[in-house]
């Protein structure tokens, strides 16, 4: 099934069921003119083709990657289902939770208008411990912001990391190389990751490295230096600063061309840039294609493999426990 929205500014946004995705974000440009700045497919047939590289999807149980797909809980060992070389990644291959058809729950409030999603993924699905129940809110509000909230509650501890993997190109889908992209990252340090990408559990300083986003520069400014190391550009996950929990401005993208800014807000402790550096270049929505390096992820969440790094903060979550997440994406021109 797909939904969509408007809001008050004309704004558009439209989701598919299968999960919980967002298949369209159009927003203005410096001029007032809207473009689809997301990556997707034109029909749910294509989310769940072997073309989609997370579009749009909300992901997990846990998003990102666990090494192994092995952890340990309150004294017995887990094992998940293993589809990124030996590691496991974004919830798992058949049944992580972008691969699943969720309910959903259109509305429209003060503040604008979404649709809120729904999905209990069984104990042992993929590995995981726990039947874990699954609420994500969508709201495009009338100050020009998609509001992304996340709920979950389960009746067995078991780790969790939700996030939605966008793809955002701000001159619009399919529009080309997303090099000339200015971005600035509220992070001092990132989790420091083997050949495998999986955290060494050391924090690393950004200074004096590709990885310094403190100030506002082009992704295209440094990204060579990345391209011949195991991420192939920049697929790292950032230390935010700030406390996680407080809803803060962590992360904000200009494009020149178009005069598009887009600022993420989130509550979350860290934040995974990822600049498309595998994408295939297949023919996708309205017929155009995305090659390699044509769009960037900015995917608000807890750290990589941290059910195996007790310095990394705990994303185990308990029985009568609720866990919760906010991400904002929040659009204006410049």
């Amino acid at each position: 099934m797909t939904y969509s929205a408007t809001n008050s500014n004309g704004l558009i946004a439209k989701w598919v069921s299968r999960g919980a995705t967002l298949a369209e974000l159009h927003v203005p440009d410096g001029n007032g003119n809207l473009a689809d700045v997301v990556l997707g497919f034109d029909d749910e047939a294509g989310y769940a083709s072997g073309d989609n590289q997370h579009f749009g999807s909300t992901t997990g149980r846990y998003a990102n990657r666990i090494q192994a797909g092995k952890f340990e809980l309150d004294g017995v060992e887990y094992q998940l289902a293993l589809n990124n070389g030996p590691n496991h990644l974004h919830g798992g291959p058949k049944r992580g939770i972008d691969k699943v058809s969720w309910d959903a729950e259109p509305f429209e409030s003060v503040d604008g208008a979404g649709v809120r999603f729904l999905y209990t993924s069984p104990d042992g699905e993929e590995g995981y411990p726990g039947t874990l129940a699954m609420e994500v809110t969508y709201t495009l509000t009338n100050d020009n912001a998609l509001r992304i909230e996340y709920l979950a509650t389960t009746d067995k501890a078991t780790p969790v990391n939700l996030t939605n993997h966008s793809y955002f190109n701000l001159s619009g889908h399919g529009a080309g190389s997303i090099f000339d992209h200015e971005v600035q990252i509220e992070a001092d340090q990132y989790t420091l990751a083997d050949e495998g990408l999986i955290p060494t559990g050391e924090l690393a300083d950004v200074a004096d490295t590709p990885l310094d986003f403190r100030q506002r520069h082009a992704i295209g400014d440094r990204i060579n230096e990345l391209i011949e190391t195991p991420p192939c550009g920049y697929d790292h996950n950032f230390v935010l600063r700030g406390e996680p929990g407080e809803l803060r401005l962590i992360a904000e993208v200009y494009d020149p061309k178009s005069g598009r800014v887009m600022r993420v807000h989130t509550d979350q402790p860290g934040v995974q840039l990822y600049t498309g550096n595998h994408l295939h270049g297949r023919v996708c929505k309205g017929g155009k294609t995305y090659p390699g390096y044509s769009a960037l992820c900015l995917e608000t969440q807890h750290y990589p493999d941290s059910p195996n790094q007790p310095s990394f903060p705990s994303t185990i979550l308990r029985p009568g426990e609720t866990y919760r997440h906010t991400c904002i994406y929040e659009f204006d021109v410049e």
